[in-house]
Parts: C-alpha cells; structure tokens; sequence
C-alpha cells in the first residue's frame, strides 16, 4: 500500500526550520508494510493543502495520505478545513483513537484537530506536526488501517 507525506508547515516550507516529521513517518512506512509514493512539504494555506489532496487522491497515487501539521489552534492551522474541503466521507474513529491514545500521555492532546477523511480511493489523516506527536499517532492506526484501504480499494471479501 502507497502513502504519500505532506508536511504542512510554513518555516519548513521556506527552508526556515529542517523537516524532522516527514523523515520519522517515512521511516516508519516499512514497519507496516507501507511503501512511499511521495513526500512533499507544503505551506499553511488552504488552498494549496486542498488542491494537493485532490491531485493525489483523484490521481490515485497513494492509499494513504498523511498530513503532518496544521492541527493546531494557531490562526495558520488549517489543515483540517482543508481536509473537510475535499472529503467525500468522514472516518471519525481514526481521530478519535489517536486523541483517545494520546490523553493518555498528554491533556494538550484534546486539542488537535485533526481529521480522517475518505476522498476517491484514498484515506486521508492529519497527524500533528511535531516528530513524537506524528510517530505515536501513526503508530494508533497503522496496523488496523491495511485493513480499511483494502477494503476501499476492493481487494477483500468484504468490502
């Protein structure tokens, strides 16, 4: 299965700050038998977050798609209304889980915002924009998600 990164942030986008989230996600891929199809950083603005989505989704070139940052509270985070911009249907329990796992390690995490969305053939999550916060929020989801693309994509019995 094909994950495509995005990185959304301003600083790393103008080379202001190194990018150390998408390096710890793509690392990761392996683990859960993901295969990268791409990783990008992008900048806080709507519609460049939303036109991305939708080029890679209805271009079908990844299952999955990350988003890592934007989640926030900051004026710039936007990140999930330009998810929900592009969303077809919602996947509530992906980001319930993560922010039901997260409380556990902080209270902060009730604030993310993040989103799971399903566009086309592709599931969209955002994760936060930190590398620690990225990893232990991939790591929620990652096994029991395989399931749910393959399903997505028809590759099952059941789908």
């Amino acid at each position: 299965m094909r994950v495509e990164v995005i990185v959304v942030s301003d600083r790393s986008y103008r080379k202001e700050r190194e990018d150390l989230t998408g390096p710890a996600l793509i690392a990761l891929l392996p683990d859960y038998g993901f295969t990268l199809s791409g990783y990008r950083i992008i900048p806080d603005e709507k519609d460049i977050i939303s036109s991305t989505l939708i080029s890679i989704a209805d271009s079908d070139s990844a299952d999955l798609i990350l988003t890592a940052g934007g989640t926030g509270f900051a004026e710039r985070d936007v990140t999930p209304e330009a998810t929900m911009a592009v969303a077809e249907r919602y996947v509530p329990g992906i980001a319930e889980a993560i922010r039901a796992e997260s409380l556990k390690k902080t209270e902060h995490a009730m604030l993310s915002r993040g989103i799971a969305v399903i566009r086309k053939k592709a599931l969209i999550v955002n994760l936060p924009g930190s590398p620690r916060g990225a990893v232990e929020s991939f790591g929620v989801f990652a096994s029991a998600v395989r399931h749910g693309i393959a399903i997505l994509k028809g590759e099952t019995p059941d789908g």
